[in-house]
């Protein structure tokens, strides 16, 4: 645990790298005025300080060789597979040069290729291990309820007592990633473990109290609880809390495949579809007879002889509907099998 005598990346950089004080200032103005995430500035400031102290300058003082150069080894790290450290250090300078005007340099960074991984699933038995382990009540209501509502971490903190509707079996989540606000069901199952928890715990606003300065619980805190409760376990899977949020998967049938679209149905082809109705209307015939349009969407012409296949038919006389007299049968019990 880090000492208060230290100081942070960001404190370090401010004191350390001239400008970057100011730099800061600036870039928590402009995230706040654009209404973005505030855990991904910090993200990307902290890269970006990790850059200031390891040249001494700002970012746009150091050579694009110096930057390529600080790019590769932290692409060559061992100690990050997924190169989190990379990525957003690639996104922090980014967003700075951007933030400067310095759209070209923003550019030339090198793009990242996403990587195609296949979700770690609890399957049944790993999750009631899991939700049988945790001695405290509020240990075990805190995963429960992030896998029954598919919760993130920060969605769960932020919870008040309010947000909780017994009657409709509803939760009210605010303000969650993009800023938006969502209503995701209360299984009942979990409406009773909720009201025990409130009525032994007495939460105050916040469903989860902790030491946060609001009085909240902190992330920090519920990745400890299912690290803990892990070590309690037979599970050998490397999971994390963010693995509660695939709540359907281990309960679909066996051998399901999930059904991707490629091509023209693919998610990245959206605009085009969009285009395509407006395409066949400018193609479509002004003049065009019912007879023609019929042929040309089933293909099959009603009107042509079966026989000679050059006559047209006509209609002479339409019958009239008859209803079978089944029903009224049955109905009246004249019917019986």
């Amino acid at each position: 645990m880090r000492k208060k005598s230290e100081f942070t990346i960001l404190e370090r950089a401010m004191q350390t790298v001239p400008g970057f004080d100011k730099v800061y200032h600036k870039m928590k103005q402009q995230t706040i005025l654009g209404g973005r995430s505030q855990s991904t500035l910090e993200n990307y400031l902290r890269r970006i300080a990790l850059v200031c102290l390891e040249y001494k300058r700002l970012p746009d003082e150091i050579s694009e060789e110096e930057t390529s150069e600080y790019l590769t080894s932290l692409a060559q790290m061992s100690k990050s597979p997924s190169r989190s450290s990379f990525k957003h250090a690639v996104y922090g300078l980014r967003y700075y040069f951007r933030h400067i005007g310095q759209n070209k340099r923003a550019i030339d960074l090198p793009s990242l290729r996403k990587e195609v991984k296949l979700p770690v699933i609890f399957n049944r038995s790993e999750l009631r291990q899991l939700f049988k382990a945790p001695t405290l009540l509020k240990h075990r209501i805190a995963l429960t309820l992030i896998y029954s509502a598919g919760l993130r971490s920060q969605e769960a903190i932020n919870l008040k007592l309010s947000d909780i509707d017994f009657e409709r079996k509803t939760i009210h989540i605010r303000q969650s990633k993009y800023k938006k606000d969502r209503i995701v069901p209360l299984s009942d199952y979990i409406a009773q473990g909720l009201k025990k928890y409130i009525s032994a715990e007495h939460p105050h606003v916040w469903l989860f109290n902790g030491k946060e300065p609001d009085g909240r619980y902190s992330v920090r805190g519920l990745s400890w609880i299912i690290r803990e409760t892990l070590k309690k376990t037979d599970i050998t899977k490397d999971v994390s809390l963010h693995s509660l949020r695939r709540f359907c998967l281990h309960i679909l049938p066996r051998r399901f495949v999930k059904i991707r679209h490629y091509g023209i149905l693919s998610s990245r082809q959206k605009e085009l579809r969009k285009k395509l109705p407006q395409a066949k209307r400018t193609q479509t015939k002004v003049n065009e007879s019912a007879r023609e349009r019929i042929v040309r969407l089933t293909r099959f012409d009603r009107f042509q002889c079966p026989f000679c296949k050059a006559g047209v038919m006509h209609t002479v006389e339409q019958l009239p509907r008859i209803r079978s007299p089944g029903n009224a049968l049955y109905k009246t019990g004249r019917l019986s099998v």
